[in-house]
């Protein structure tokens, strides 16, 4: 499976962004999609994911601002991003993987795609 990220940019605080994920190779086996991000100098964290009975899971930070959507096929994952802060600010990395009995058999990252917000 390859990931390719975009909709990245700079926003002032309260502004929205949309960014979007393409998922292409076997992405009939994906069972979880969506988004983490990095700061600088700190671990990568977990922003949203979506598996695929739809099920969402979102960090407490960005509940009720942000929104991750797939479609059907497991070939996009978008994260709408409204009412962004100064500490949103990461590089944000699309996220798939792929589980068999209850077990990760392989996950894949997208490249980041920096999200600045700056007044």
């Amino acid at each position: 499976v390859q990931l390719q990220a975009s909709g990245g940019g700079s926003v002032q605080p309260g502004g929205s962004l949309r960014l979007s994920c393409t998922a292409s190779g076997n992405i009939f086996v994906i069972v979880n999609m969506g988004w983490y991000r990095q700061v600088s100098g700190n671990q990568r964290e977990l922003v949203a994911v979506v598996n695929s009975r739809g099920e969402q899971k979102y960090a407490d930070s960005v509940k009720g601002r942000f929104a991750v959507t797939a479609d059907s096929k497991r070939s996009t994952v978008e994260l709408e991003m409204n009412n962004l802060k100064s500490n949103d600010t990461a590089v944000y990395y699309c996220y798939a993987d792929y589980y068999a009995l209850g077990v990760k058999q392989n996950e894949w990252w997208g490249q980041g795609t920096l999200v600045t917000v700056s007044s």
